[in-house]
């Protein structure tokens, strides 16, 4: 029999102050591939904050809902780190937009697991009754719907809410982005609203996130904390630009080779990727190609590959756009090598860690001057700023990259440089001082 809650209360207080944390991912787990489905920069973000933070001591419990029957209860990643798969719905797909509607069963399912109550733990295929841990000293919610979990945690279990929104509702209506995530009188901002209203600490990665917060949110700006994504420079570092073509099998022509990576969906903005490549063709650079690594995302995300291909063919690109499925996040890097300039156009970015470890790898960066990636990308120092969905003004300044060899190499190496004060075991470290702070303090009330 496992320990009941009385005894793991026990244990927990004899626990330094926040060695462990539970981790909210409801909708994508940090075990999936990114570049598909839901799954993308928050994947990383969770499992690469997780394990640093592991590394320096604090484990991290990490939820997410079971989407396959033939998963695992628990898979140990590392030391400290283990991934939870929690029946919430269907063991299958779920739209994003109906996930809503499995939250409390989510929900349940975590407190069950955190204060050791056993009848939750016989999952199919999970066989006897798995290891107690001690419960949380904290939650962690990813994306407002893990939020709302976090909320209903924070209050049941008298624990401090810490919320990572990576995207929000009102920021993509002021891109003029549109998503129904949300049915049935669930209006997803003022899920956000609420959630942002109870958080006792809200991570943003960056000074514009922190404002939109504060603009469209009324946050508490005492109780924003900035951290920054970071990047794993063992594997995302520069390199020899013909070897990683060759290793790709892009060595077969000799042109500018320009990168797109990123779910497709309409807020990545892939088809302003192909329209600048179409201006850069015309242009004079005639020999330009254009990789696009990722994989339908969204409920419309196969009617945007297909648009990209009606795209490409309607504008004579057919054998200059090469579509790549999502890739191992470790082998992007030598995507990145090969390319003479990355190419960000999203609409909407709360970050931009595409940009980031594009950056890393010394390949210049041409994004949209939204978001993060004001603060990320340098103007004129790692790459270019341009208005968003603006292809001409994305060709001009990649014109300008691949046209001056010594231009490109001085925007790589500055974005290198850069891209070395961001590191995931920095954010770690944030992170723990925050936790340790969150301990000491009076949880906010609703």
């Amino acid at each position: 029999m496992g320990a009941t809650t009385a005894e793991r209360s026990e244990l927990v207080g004899k626990l330094p102050a926040m060695r462990r944390i539970a981790v909210l991912s409801l909708h994508t787990s940090p075990l999936a591939q990114p570049g598909t489905g839901d799954g993308g920069g928050m994947n990383v973000y969770v499992r690469e904050l997780s394990t640093a933070l592991a590394r320096a001591g604090v484990a991290c419990d990490v939820y997410t809902r079971r989407d396959r029957v033939e998963l695992p209860f628990t898979v140990f990643v590392e030391p400290g780190f283990a991934v939870h798969h929690i029946n919430a719905g269907p063991a299958s797909s779920v739209p994003k937009e109906r996930l809503h509607e499995h939250v409390a069963e989510f929900t349940d399912g975590v407190i069950a697991h955190m204060t050791g109550s056993e009848e939750r733990w016989h999952c199919p295929g999970a066989g006897s009754d798995g290891p107690v841990e001690p419960a949380a000293s904290a939650v962690h919610a990813n994306y407002w719907l893990s939020g709302l979990a976090g909320h209903a945690i924070k209050h049941r279990l008298d624990l401090p809410l810490i919320s990572t929104f990576h995207t929000l509702d009102r920021v993509k209506a002021t891109a003029s982005v549109e998503e129904m995530e949300a049915a049935a009188g669930v209006r997803r901002a003022e899920a956000e609203a609420t959630i942002i209203g109870c958080s006792d600490a809200l991570l943003a990665s960056c000074d514009v996130e922190a404002e939109q917060l504060v603009d469209l949110y009324g946050a508490d700006r005492q109780r924003i904390e900035i951290v920054p994504l970071g990047v794993d420079h063992a594997f995302f570092s520069p390199g020899d630009r013909r070897m990683a073509r060759r290793a790709l099998g892009l060595d077969d022509a000799s042109g500018p080779l320009l990168l797109f990576v990123g779910r497709i969906q309409p807020l990545k903005g892939a088809d302003v990727a192909v329209r600048a490549l179409a201006e850069l063709r015309s242009g004079g650079v005639r020999d330009a190609r254009l990789v696009i690594v990722g994989g339908p995302s969204g409920p419309h995300g196969d009617e945007e590959i297909e648009a990209l291909h009606a795209m490409s063919s309607a504008l004579g690109l057919s054998q200059s756009v090469v579509f790549k499925p999502p890739q191992p996040h470790e082998l992007l890097s030598t995507y990145y090598r090969a390319a003479d300039c990355c190419l960000v156009p999203s609409r909407s970015e709360s970050f931009g860690l595409v940009a980031l470890e594009a950056a890393a790898c010394g390949t210049p960066v041409v994004a949209a001057a939204v978001g993060g990636l004001t603060t990320l990308v340098k103007d004129g120092r790692t790459g270019y700023l341009v208005e968003s969905g603006d292809a001409e003004a994305f060709a001009k300044r990649v014109a300008q990259i691949v046209t001056h060899p010594e231009r490109q190499a001085a925007l790589g190496a500055g974005g290198a440089l850069m891209a070395q004060e961001y590191t995931w075991s920095t954010a770690a470290s944030r992170l723990r001082s925050l936790h340790g702070s969150l301990t000491s303090r009076e949880l906010v009330e609703c």
